[in-house]
């Protein structure tokens, strides 16, 4: 009676922060009786130490020394649910997901690591893809982030900011609708508050948002804005190139009023992918459609007779910078498969050679 007590006690004093039944079983199967160890959430992540909140306490804590050798263990990040003892963090709940891309620095060279993750945040409802309809706005920029998006088998909406620079803003709401199929898309303006309570249903009790997008699109203004008060440093745009600076720094955790939690990522440069789990085929589907058509099964879709997809660019039914920008992301995402299972091939291979020179070892010392 007493442990299903204080089982329900945690669960509600943590369910703020995004607490449910999974974590609480996934919690009671490592625990196993050590009532010295609980759990909280990774709010924020510094160079040497971690940031995490359980109930209204906030508190710095670091990380056991297992986790720099024992590399099939989680790392830490923003989001994630974590084991304390000490404050110390001697284990990471498994992920309900993870928001990864291919390690900064590492997009379209083909010289370096290709199974390097950055995880960018973890147990996500809904990430919010944040783009200003000024020198910000590029359309193919958010086919990739959704792409991204999908991958990672997150779910995906658009915000629009800074509509009070036009005095047709929804022309671009038309734009990203007509490639965000089925995405949420919402015009907001910080300025003026314009928009900002369609937002809300985001942020009921419970629920985490992660905001990714360029420096300068508006999400640090946008968290203050729906904050109700200045809680992130912002900065200004240059008006000559129409980039923003990386204010925001860090990755955090913020607890908003309204219940929910919004996790305000740096400005992201480059759009690598880590993954392929078919989010080209939900972001094209008008490609993906005629593709299957196709008289070849292998149509690369650039000069093979029959092809559906270029009859559609053709006629209009598809068009071509559509088609350019699919034919460049799945050629990333096929090198990426190649190269990552080439790497693997690699771990097998230098496996068994460590094998048999064990075996030649044995073999001398029992003829000497």
């Amino acid at each position: 009676m007493t442990k299903n007590k204080d089982t329900n006690n945690i669960s509600k004093s943590l369910s703020i922060l995004g607490w449910d039944s999974d974590f609480q079983t996934h919690l009671d199967n490592i625990r196993r009786g050590n009532d010295n160890v609980f759990p909280a959430r990774v709010i924020g992540v510094h160079k040497n130490s971690f940031l995490i909140r359980r109930g209204n306490n906030e508190t710095l804590v670091t990380i056991a020394g297992r986790f720099n050798y024992q590399k099939d263990r989680l790392f830490p990040v923003i989001g994630d649910w974590v084991l304390i003892a000490d404050k110390v963090i001697i284990d990471v709940l498994p992920r309900k997901n993870a928001l990864s891309r291919g390690a900064a620095g590492t997009h379209g060279k083909q010289d370096v690591q290709p199974n390097k993750e950055q995880v960018i945040a973890a147990n996500l409802d809904t990430v919010f893809i944040v783009s200003g309809i000024d020198h910000d706005f590029n359309i193919r920029r958010i086919e990739r982030y959704l792409t991204l998006i999908y991958n990672c088998g997150l779910n995906p909406a658009i915000v629009l900011t800074k509509a009070d620079l036009h005095q047709d803003p929804e022309r671009y709401v038309r734009e990203v609708e007509a490639v965000a199929f089925e995405v949420p898309v919402h015009l907001v303006s910080a300025t003026d508050s314009y928009g900002l309570t369609c937002l809300e249903p985001y942020l009921s009790e419970g629920q985490t948002i992660a905001m990714i997008g360029s420096s300068g699109a508006g999400k640090s203004t946008l968290v203050n804005h729906l904050y109700g008060k200045v809680i992130q440093p912002t900065n200004t745009v240059s008006e000559s190139v129409g980039k923003g600076k990386h204010t925001t720094t860090n990755r955090s955790l913020i607890l908003m009023p309204q219940g929910g939690m919004v996790i305000d990522n740096p400005g992201i440069r480059e759009i690598g992918f880590w993954d392929d789990a078919g989010g080209l085929d939900i972001v094209f589907p008008e490609i993906e459609n005629l593709a299957n058509c196709c008289r070849f099964q292998d149509c690369s879709h650039t000069h093979e007779p029959g092809c559906q997809v270029l009859h559609g660019v053709m006629i209009g039914a598809v068009k071509q910078e559509r088609l350019d920008s699919y034919q460049k992301m799945k050629r990333e995402l096929l090198y990426l498969s190649n190269r990552q299972q080439k790497s693997a091939d690699r771990v097998e291979k230098e496996r068994w050679k460590g094998v048999a020179l064990k075996i030649k070892s044995i073999n001398k010392r029992r003829r000497n």
